[in-house]
């Protein structure tokens, strides 16, 4: 089994920042991306970003790019999201997810295999 936590969420107010940080463990296995979605009450699961392995590459969402940056250490399966100039409707719970697969879309939830419990972000105007 493979166990997915995320740290980092609490209460800002808008304009300031917050880092997340995903660290994956448990039994051997090898991942091939690490993710971010968020649910806000009342809405789907959106994708926020995700740190592409095999190319070292990060993607983000429109809603977040240029204010969102993920980094991580394959060698850890840890990833972070730095998140700044936060804004009212970034609040959402956060979810970290890991791929063990290439097939699929990094974008969608379908990619991948295991999901952390999710950690709150609250940005107050």
């Amino acid at each position: 089994q493979v166990q997915v936590v995320e740290s980092g969420g609490g209460l800002v107010q808008a304009g300031g920042s917050l880092r997340l940080s995903c660290a994956a463990s448990g039994r051997t296995f090898s991942s091939t991306a690490m993710g971010w979605f968020r649910q806000a009450p009342g809405k789907e699961r959106e994708f926020v970003g995700a740190r592409l392995w095999s190319s070292s590459t990060s993607s983000y969402a429109d809603s977040v790019k240029g204010r969102f940056t993920i980094s991580g250490d394959t060698s850890q399966n840890t990833v972070y999201l730095q998140m700044n100039s936060l804004k009212p409707e970034d609040t959402a719970v956060y979810f970290c997810a890991v791929s063990t697969r290439y097939l699929g879309t990094y974008y969608h939830p379908n990619r991948y295999d295991y999901w952390g419990q999710g950690t709150q972000v609250t940005v107050s105007s």
